[in-house]
């Protein structure tokens, strides 16, 4: 898996800017705060199930698109922080 781009900056890049709409105006479009679309635009914070499910209402691409490449980025970066210790939950019994 590569280093996948935040959403937010997809959502940015390819749709808000494609468009020509301001922060503000998306954000009243979408029916939530300015400052709540733009931590997600700056990647602060993640496409929630709710934005995924507004943005889908909007016309841009599906709920599990959105959530999909949020997942992407979620795992990436999880993998580059070292895990603890694991141990496989069934242990292995001899006959």
């Amino acid at each position: 898996m590569y280093n996948p781009s935040h959403p937010g900056e997809i959502l940015r890049e390819e749709v808000i800017d494609a468009l020509g709409l301001s922060v503000t105006e998306a954000a009243r479009r979408l029916g939530m705060s300015r400052v709540a679309l733009s931590r997600v635009l700056n990647g602060k914070a993640g496409i929630s199930p709710d934005l995924a499910i507004r943005l889908e209402r909007a016309g841009v691409a599906t709920a599990r698109a959105w959530l999909q490449m949020q997942a992407n980025y979620d795992l990436w970066q999880a993998m580059q922080h070292e895990q603890p210790p694991v141990r496989p939950l069934a242990e292995h019994v001899p006959a």
